[in-house]
């Protein structure tokens, strides 16, 4: 059945779009970076339009009723009991994430996280100057977990902290209670700080499931915990520069919070304008993207399936298809796929070759298109 919410195709050509400007000029359809193809929700829209209407367009406090309409939200969604104090608003989960390697641990301890990941993981190291050490994800049942073994080998050498992803970017895993009880007690005794990058917590895509936030497994993962969340990806508002951790021990937000001064920006009030419409009036159309993005994950899972040498696993959640393609024995696959006209992210930016990210976040006759002419590529070789 028909969308127009999400079916309707936007032309986004000449919008000085990081995603469509790529392939400007080209009949390449791109299918890469996490920026989904819809438009914003309406009372988003409305929001920012009254912000323009009104023509001041100042330095903003942090909206009171935003830190409350969040902390319900938390409660509603998981049962987590935040107070406002714990929100700490900042311009970019990987602002966020950067922050977070520049307060905690010394200059020789190493920062650990896990591979294929999404980029800005891996260049962490570059930006503050702490060794990296990667661990690659395991295969259970057709799913992508942790590999609890290794990680604690490498908890062993007393790294400072944990990158963790959590629904996970690329491979679209939603970690159970189980695992992540499993790595909160490994986080706690090696004393390891574990930040979890949950921006894609909204993007579960089959109703019997639930994200579970890390920091809600016990008291003690809530002490060693930041929590990196956003509306943007979940609204498609990324461009406006809004998100937040939750930290509820006080020394690790003062910590996180003195790491962010005179680096980070604040919030810029088109931003927090979004996130509270976002947050406060658009649970409708949320749950019908979500709908919408399930059936697109079905067709790419049955399509990818087919086609020669390409596998994708059972995808819980993000809008993010993590396509195993080695059996094809490409060269270099995104340059292939872009010759068929589908742009594509080439998996060893994420760490590990022999795969590409498929964005599905998109209208379904964009997404058909895509599919069939990745097929017929690849039978035609």
């Amino acid at each position: 059945m028909m969308n127009p919410l999400f079916d309707t195709i936007i032309d986004r050509t000449h919008t000085h779009s990081m995603k469509w400007e790529k392939y400007e000029g080209t009949d390449i359809l791109p299918m890469w970076v996490a920026d989904m193809d819809f438009k914003a929700p309406q009372p988003v829209l409305a929001a920012l339009e009254k912000i323009i209407t009104h023509g001041v367009l100042g330095y903003t406090l942090v909206p009171h009723d935003l830190n409350q309409i969040v902390v319900s939200r938390l409660k509603a969604l998981y049962n987590w009991d935040v107070e406002p104090d714990w929100l700490v608003w900042i311009p970019g989960v990987v602002s966020g994430l950067n922050a977070v390697c520049r307060a905690f641990g010394s200059r020789d301890q190493a920062i650990v996280t896990t591979t294929p990941i999404y980029p800005p993981f891996l260049s962490v190291s570059d930006h503050c100057g702490k060794p990296l050490k990667t661990l690659p994800m395991i295969q259970k049942a057709g799913r992508a977990t942790l590999d609890f073994e290794g990680l604690e080998r490498l908890f062993q050498k007393k790294p400072a902290l944990f990158l963790f992803c959590s629904p996970y970017n690329p491979c679209g895993t939603l970690f159970t209670r189980a695992e992540l009880v499993r790595l909160a007690d490994l986080c706690k005794a090696y004393d390891v700080i574990l930040c979890s990058d949950e921006i894609h917590s909204d993007f579960v895509l089959d109703p019997q499931n639930q994200h579970i936030p890390a920091a809600t497994v016990s008291p003690s993962a809530a002490d060693r915990t930041v929590t990196l969340m956003a509306p943007s990806k979940t609204y498609n508002i990324p461009g406006l520069g809004c998100s937040f951790a939750v930290i509820s021990d006080p020394d690790l937000r003062k910590r996180f919070t003195a790491a962010c001064k005179g680096t980070l920006p604040t919030v810029n009030l088109m931003g927090f304008a979004a996130a509270k419409a976002a947050y406060a009036s658009c649970d409708d159309w949320l749950a019908q993207l979500i709908t919408y993005l399930g059936h697109n994950r079905d067709k790419v899972v049955e399509q990818v399936n087919k086609m020669p040498g390409c596998r994708v696993d059972p995808i819980q959640a993000t809008y993010l298809a993590w396509i195993d393609i080695r059996e094809t024995e490409l060269f270099d696959p995104v340059g292939f796929f872009e010759q068929a006209g589908v742009g594509l992210s080439d998996g060893k930016f994420f760490g590990t070759r022999g795969f590409v990210r498929l964005n599905f976040g998109c209208p379904a006759a964009v997404l058909d298109k895509g599919l069939n002419r990745m097929k017929q590529a690849l039978e035609n070789r």
